[in-house]
């Protein structure tokens, strides 16, 4: 569980990594929409940090549930961690597979890969959770 919080934390966090280096988000939407300025482009990134900042807050959020329902016992646990794992896994996909309105997808491929990453320690744990013996 705390894999998965930790990926989910760096991966709400590459973005902003990305801004303050590579620029692939802000090179992505220039080169899906070349007639924008750079302040429209500014504004773009932007907007996609505030969704993605609260995407991964929700994802720390679900994470942090989960692992206390878990060390709680709370019958409701592995089934609320395995729909939280196809939610997020959706959400997931969604980010890597989307495309906008320039044919390209969203996200550059390195941001939506980031963004699967906690989805691979939710997979793993869901798996451990229903092969254990459920707490009396």
């Amino acid at each position: 569980m705390y894999a998965g919080l930790a990926l989910t934390v760096l991966a709400t966090l590459a973005p902003y990594a990305d801004r303050g280096t590579t620029h692939l988000l802000a090179d992505r939407i220039r080169a899906g929409y070349p007639g924008y300025s750079p302040a429209r482009i500014d504004s773009a990134v932007t907007t996609y940090l505030v969704v993605l900042t609260a995407i991964g807050a929700l994802g720390v959020l679900a994470w942090l549930t989960a692992a206390w329902a878990l060390r709680a016992g709370k019958r409701w646990a592995r089934p609320a961690a395995t729909a939280l794992f196809v939610i997020g896994t959706g959400v997931g996909l969604t980010g890597l597979l989307t495309e906008d309105t320039s044919g390209e997808t969203g996200l550059p491929p390195e941001l939506g890969w980031a963004g699967m990453a906690p989805c691979l320690a939710g997979l793993v744990a869901v798996v451990l959770l229903w092969r254990r013996p459920r707490p009396a």
